[in-house]
């Protein structure tokens, strides 16, 4: 699977919206939620991919920031308002609950990774199957697990094959886009760009590190693919 690069507003312009200024998105599209992910040492919450490359770990959000609470990162996580109505916490918490009583399907995730300011990468489709409250030695957190979806386009119906998908590291990411860059390595584009691996991973290439991945073009990546057998 490509990861396929955006500027913040071809992100936006991707989902129909104005702005992105939340990372917990339900139900954004009728079809599926999104979620802005970042695994940056800035990053204001600890988002992770698991080991097995193919599950995500996403934490809640906090309280909303106002000039009469205590700092939001001393409280626990909300899954209700003031008022009694779901957060966005909440609505990802429902969907949980439905999913593992049997009433849905696992809610389909949207994800996109913060690569650096103003360059996201779109890492796919995931399911939301799981989530627990966990204490993070101040307050209560929820952390969302959403594994890879075997659906990876807009209608979710085309199958990919999990056994040969690998997820790139944001800091192999970080060092392909600045030694490539931010342009195709071809024709130097830098229009629609993917992270490409050199060798594909279901003939041995490796996702781990930036000596097997280029920044492609969609154009020049299909030519590539229509040369290897």
């Amino acid at each position: 699977m490509l990861d396929q690069i955006y500027s913040y507003r071809e992100m936006c312009d991707a989902e129909n919206a104005q702005t992105l200024q939340r990372g917990m998105n339900f139900r954004m599209n009728p079809r599926y939620s999104v979620i802005l992910m970042s695994r940056r040492s800035n990053a204001p919450y600890s988002d992770k991919i698991l080991e097995d490359s193919i599950t995500i770990e996403y934490e809640g959000h906090d309280e909303p920031k106002t000039s009469y609470e205590m700092n939001p990162k001393t409280l626990n996580q909300p899954n209700k308002t003031k008022n009694g109505t779901l957060t966005q916490n909440g609505k990802f918490i429902n969907a949980v609950e439905k999913y593992k009583k049997g009433v849905t399907a696992a809610e389909p995730i949207k994800v996109y990774e913060k690569i650096m300011p103003g360059v996201w990468s779109l890492k796919g489709f995931f399911d939301l199957i799981d989530c627990q409250t966990r204490h993070d030695g101040k307050r209560n957190v929820f952390v969302f697990s959403l594994k890879l979806s075997d659906k990876q386009d807009v209608e979710m119906i085309t199958p990919i094959d999990l056994a040969h998908t690998r997820l790139i590291s944001s800091e192999v990411k970080k060092e392909v886009w600045k030694r490539d860059g931010g342009k195709c390595v071809i024709c130097e584009s830098t229009k629609n760009l993917h992270f490409d691996h050199d060798l594909p991973f279901s003939k041995g290439g490796t996702s781990l590190t930036s000596k097997n991945i280029s920044l492609l073009c969609a154009k020049c990546n299909l030519a590539k693919s229509d040369k290897i057998e």
